[in-house]
């Protein structure tokens, strides 16, 4: 007789990290204890979460961008005015990431969009200049950008031309500038070389060169202007020689100080020695004559331009700057026009950060060629790069790219788009849900704002009706889904005949909730840190939940946890260096909480005699509430899970009560079959567990023990009568298909399309990322088309040193994009990697293997809406 007894945890990793869900009920032999978790990483739920629904020709394929060196990977369009979009959008590069914002114009004649220099003192954000901006009757702000480079360690003003309103308010210093953006008085735009054409007439009719006017770096020689139109924050060294000022023409001060001059003077300074003695001679009371206005090369002068420094598209042909001064990847800004002028682009690229990593001045001319520009001018990138846009409704800006210095940089000028401003009348809203989520549970709650517009997309004031179709909505716009899901819900925000509607996805029932992050370290009495709260149904489809939909359990005295007005919480440690955990628990609601667990077994009817009524079905009991643990402090503790005192209540051959480690436990006596034991109930498994181990005490005798968990569906991992599917090292136990990571070509086999991609490459090596990512979109579009295949799996080797986290979202997001838009099944299989785990996300399969392990699945191509066609068999453990 062969016996098993069970007493305190030992550690059986291989065996008991095998559940699809991490947070489901462990059926079959449990676990004594569950560790709880320190922090960890939950990006991937988080990013999952915020997934839009595709259409299934975009869900089968990764958006081509026309060109050789890369691919576009997301793209959002909004319409901020009429004649004016936002373009934003994400691309994989030969050996970058990037994301770009392109505002789209087009520029109109009389009252229509203009472009109009944006000026501001030095110390002003473009987000302070664009807010001070006078757009004028009728008329409002659409959009700024930052503009020229300027004198960034000196006196911050800028070093190119500049025309507002048709008025010369700066020339270009000496150096590389003098190429500028203009726009004349039909709207349209040009790039144009802008210089000074200048005078001083002195008494007695001397006329000297006026060389620089509220330059920030001018000419050696010749006289200098300054007037209150000066953007610096002080003026530039000029010499020892006086400096005059003037008002209305006649002198007042032969020695003023080199400062701003006030409203309606002017400031002469001499450069050289000729002007200094010529300047000495004047006298108060002299009449003096200053003229200068804009020299362009040729056409006539613009009425707004603004400077710029390297022409990056010249008559339709992309400049190559390889080998000049600034041509390294840095975040850029650029202005691009079409060949007549009228259609404007004002593009940010984002740089120096790990998701976009700028672009050289080469690559920014190749990139606004291939968007259209006749022509395009490079203007101030690094920390400068700046976009603000109107957003439909909304009385202010926002900021849309991502600056590099993580704040707004002061800048001293920018361009400003400004278009009519509406009648001010409501004509329709904007209906935007809480965090950009459009998804919700059954029995949960969506909040909802509508944003008033009127014809022109500008603010206009009104409260609306709310509506809903497949849920309930109140006055304050919060929505509760009341269908069963999965399914879709509307809403509509309604007043008169200006009216606003928004489309959101019913997910099932919830059936498991988990912290972002699952952990915080707050040190410090008052620290502070924030967590958002994301719910799975039982396909693994995600999406956030919302406060008012839980209940948190934790210890008063230790924590202050406060709702943050975003979708999420605030944590605050009120004494120093506590630990301990946070509890929430999901109010389901009634239509969740009697909602049949997916994947259970219906309960067995008994037929009836002829004569007797129909049979009542008793309800079923409810399933418990979902939770979510979050852990406070450092480390780890351990939780038990059972103490087996239930032993005597359990099924299972050959399993019977007997003495444990500290308490009962459970013998088991294996004789010719293998001897089980089955708790009496369902042991949740608590979400943010790391491990589940168990105490055995053997015999010697070589019987392996091992435990059956389940999913959060209800359905036992350990399955019987599919095809064979081995992954990882060792024999394939009779599996007819062994995955090894050696695969080098996509194939298919019994219904399921298989596709190697090699991870030896980093993302950014010379593509490598880029193409895994055209193979994973040739491998979707033909499991997408192909009757025969009824799933995909990708196989790769474990990498975190190589495939980065962008890569891996973007491979995950596609998978599941294809899933829910084909009804496929989509599965990620990695080798090699240090752990067993098994997880399922918005729908995708997810199985890790130890090197030198293997797994067996049992396979079904096209099992049943609901069932997963992909199941763990069973296991071997790795070295170690």
């Amino acid at each position: 007789m062969q016996t098993l007894r069970p007493l305190l945890p030992a550690l059986l990793t291989a065996l008991l990290a095998a559940p699809a869900s991490s947070s489901g009920p462990a059926a079959g032999t449990a676990s004594a204890s569950a560790p709880a978790p320190a922090a960890g990483p939950a990006a991937a739920t988080a990013g999952q979460a915020a997934v839009p629904a595709s259409t299934a020709a975009a869900a089968a394929s990764v958006s081509a961008s026309g060109d050789e060196d890369g691919i576009e990977t997301a793209r959002t369009t909004r319409q901020i005015a009429p004649g004016v979009r936002l373009e934003s959008y994400e691309r994989l590069e030969e050996d970058r990431w990037l994301r770009v914002d392109e505002l789209v114009a087009d520029l109109g004649a009389g009252g229509g969009v203009r472009a109009e220099y944006l000026a501001g003192p030095a110390a002003a954000t473009v987000a302070a200049a664009a807010a001070a901006h006078p757009a004028g009757p009728g008329r409002r702000v659409l959009a700024a950008v930052n503009g020229d480079f300027f004198d960034i360690r000196a006196t911050g003003a800028p070093l190119g031309p500049g025309i507002g309103a048709g008025r010369l308010l700066h020339s270009a210093s000496r150096g590389p500038g003098g190429t500028a953006v203009g726009f004349g008085p039909d709207g349209a735009g040009r790039l144009v070389r802008l210089g000074l054409a200048g005078s001083v007439t002195l008494p007695g009719g001397a006329v000297h060169a006026l060389t620089g006017y509220n330059a920030a770096r001018p000419p050696d020689s010749g006289l200098a202007a300054y007037t209150a139109d000066w953007s610096g924050a002080e003026l530039p060294a000029l010499g020892p020689g006086p400096a005059v000022e003037l008002r209305d023409g006649i002198v007042t001060d032969t020695a003023a100080p080199q400062r701003r001059p006030a409203p309606g003077r002017v400031l002469l300074v001499p450069r050289g020695s000729a002007q200094t003695a010529a300047l000495a001679a004047l006298r108060p009371g002299d009449r003096v004559t200053v003229t200068a206005r804009p020299l362009p090369a040729s056409g006539p002068a613009p009425v707004t331009a603004v400077g710029g420094r390297e022409p990056l598209v010249t008559a339709g042909t992309p400049v190559n700057h390889d080998g000049k001064p600034n041509n390294v990847s840095a975040p850029r800004t650029a202005v691009g026009l079409s060949r007549d002028g009228r259609r404007l682009r004002l593009l940010t690229v984002d740089g120096r950060q790990r998701d976009s990593g700028g672009l050289t001045l080469t690559r920014l001319g190749a990139l606004m060629h291939r968007l259209g520009s006749y022509e395009a001018l490079n203007l101030d990138g690094g920390g400068s790069s700046t976009l603000l846009v109107a957003r439909a409704g909304a009385k202010g800006l926002t900021v849309e790219n991502a600056p590099s210095d993580g704040q707004l940089r002061p800048v001293p000028n920018g361009l400003v788009l400004t278009g009519p401003a509406g009648s001010g009348r409501l004509t329709g809203f904007r209906v935007e849900p809480l965090g950009d989520a459009g998804r919700v549970f059954p029995g949960l709650t969506r909040t909802l704002t509508a944003t008033g517009q009127d014809e022109a997309l500008g603010p206009a004031p009104g409260i609306p009706r709310w509506s809903a179709a497949g849920g309930r909505i109140g006055s304050d716009g919060v929505f509760r889904a009341t269908g069963p899901g999965p399914g879709t819900a509307s809403v509509e925000a309604r007043r008169g005949a200006a009216r606003g509607t928004l489309r959101l996805e019913v997910l099932g029932p919830p059936a498991r909730l988990r912290p972002v992050p699952d952990g915080i370290g707050l040190a410090a009495d008052g620290e502070s840190a924030r967590f958002t709260l994301t719910g799975h149904d039982a396909r693994g489809a995600a999406a956030p939940v919302e406060p008012r939909d839980v209940t948190l359990s934790y210890d008063h005295d230790h924590w202050r946890v406060t709702e943050d007005g975003r979708g999420g919480f605030t944590v605050t440690a009120l004494v120093p260096r506590a630990t301990g955990r946070l509890t929430a628990t999901l109010r389901t609601g009634a239509a969740a909480a009697t909602a049949p667990v997916p994947g259970a077994p219906a309960p067995a009817a008994v037929p009836a005699p002829a004569t007797a009524p129909p049979p009542v079905r008793a309800p079923a009991p409810a399933a418990p509430a979902p939770t979510a643990e979050l852990a406070l402090g450092v480390g780890t503790v351990d939780r038990p899970l059972t103490g087996f005192d239930d032993a005597a209540d359990g099924t299972g051959g050959g399993a019977a009560p007997a003495e444990g480690r500290t308490g009962t436990g459970t013998a088991l006596e294996a004789g010719p079959q293998a001897a089980s034991a089955t708790p009496p109930r369902p042991l949740p498994v608590p979400q943010l567990a790391r491990s589940r181990s168990l105490w055995v005490r053997g015999d010697g005798s070589g019987t392996r023990p091992t435990v059956e968990p389940a999913d959060a569906d209800g359905a036992a991992l350990t399955v019987r009568g599919l095809w064979r599917l081995a992954v990882g090292a060792g024999p394939a136990d009779g599996a007819e298909l062994l995955l090894t990571g050696a695969e080098r070509e996509p194939f298919t086999r019994r219904g399921v399309r298989f596709l190697p991609l090699d991870t030896a490459r980093p993302t950014l090596d010379g593509g490598a990322g880029r193409d895994r990512m055209r193979a994973l979109r040739q491998a979707l579009e033909a499991a997408a088309r192909e009757p025969g295949t009824g799933a995909l799996a990708v196989v790769q080797r474990y990498a975190p040193g190589t495939v980065d986290h962008k890569e891996a979202a973007l491979l995950a997001l596609r998978l599941a994009e294809f899933r829910r838009a084909t009804g496929k099944g989509a599965a990620l299989l990695t080798l090699g990697a240090p752990r067993f785990a098994a997880t399922r996300s918005e729908g995708v399969q997810s199985v890790a293997v130890p090197e030198g392990a293997r797994t067996v699945f049992g396979v079904d191509a096209f099992a049943p809406h609901g069932r997963a066609w992909l199941r763990p068999w069973s296991a071997t453990a790795g070295p170690g």
